[in-house]
């Protein structure tokens, strides 16, 4: 009796867990709206010595490195270079195996309170995005050194991400793009990340805030990187992800 009443309960678990895939209103393939997103990033520039600087481009992690046009080793098996082609220009240029993986310059303002970024991505298949951000100033008197902060709304790149359910109760956010899957399950556990460009040290955890809500935690060696909301419209036609402490807010689109 017992026996048979174990088994029952797996088969209810079994049942239950193939309904909440099968249900499950966030799978399913997402695009962004770029004209319904806002973008908020900062970036912090620190002098540490005779033309060699900090560079804290997001993500909470440094990389020291010489302002002398070279590839230096950077975050996540890149390389950074930066060079100077002016007192008020600069032009930087992350690569992975060689290849470029991105490319920007940023010019400053006459007064050195603004700080232009025309940042180019470029993705494996050659495809390229552009997004033109304007930073002010926040800390730091002059020169690149500081801390800035943009809220660009010129987004015009292409950003799709996918939801599968991850075994019996959990989610994966997969972004085909930069190659990064999030798996994650409902029991509060850190999932390390997963694919080619993944983050070295990085997961996430998931919660469940109510039916149509969900917060992600990402973590990079234990320590909170950003905590992110995932919500539903009312027509589960629209999904708005919004990074807590920014905030960036992507709204993405069913496909």
């Amino acid at each position: 009796m017992f026996k048979r009443s174990i088994q029952l309960l797996l088969f209810v678990c079994l049942v239950m867990g193939a309904l909440w895939a099968a249900d499950n209103p966030f799978v399913g393939k997402w695009k962004l709206n770029p004209s319904r997103s806002k973008l908020t990033d900062v970036m912090k520039v620190a002098s540490v010595g005779a033309n060699k600087y900090a560079f804290n481009l997001g993500g909470g992690s440094s990389e020291t490195i010489v302002a002398d046009g070279t590839d230096q080793p950077g975050l996540a098996g890149t390389t950074l270079s930066v060079t100077v082609e002016g007192p008020s220009t600069w032009k930087v240029v992350r690569r992975k195996n060689g290849r470029m993986l991105l490319t920007a310059t940023w010019n400053l303002s006459k007064d050195g309170n603004t700080l232009s970024d025309d940042f180019t991505g470029i993705e494996t298949n050659g495809s390229t995005s552009n997004v033109k951000y304007v930073y002010k100033r926040t800390a730091g008197e002059s020169g690149f050194a500081g801390t800035w902060e943009s809220t660009s709304e010129q987004v015009n790149f292409v950003y799709e991400i996918e939801i599968r359910t991850y075994e019996e109760d959990g989610l994966s956010i997969i972004d085909h793009t930069a190659e990064v899957t999030q798996n994650s399950k409902f029991d509060g556990k850190d999932y390390p990340n997963m694919g080619a460009n993944a983050r070295p040290g990085s997961a996430s955890s998931l919660r469940r805030v109510n039916e149509h809500a969900l917060e992600m935690t990402d973590k990079t060696n234990g320590k909170i990187r950003d905590t992110r909301r995932l919500e539903l419209s009312a027509d589960l036609k629209t999904l708005t992800m919004t990074v807590q402490g920014a905030p960036n807010i992507y709204v993405f689109e069913r496909q």
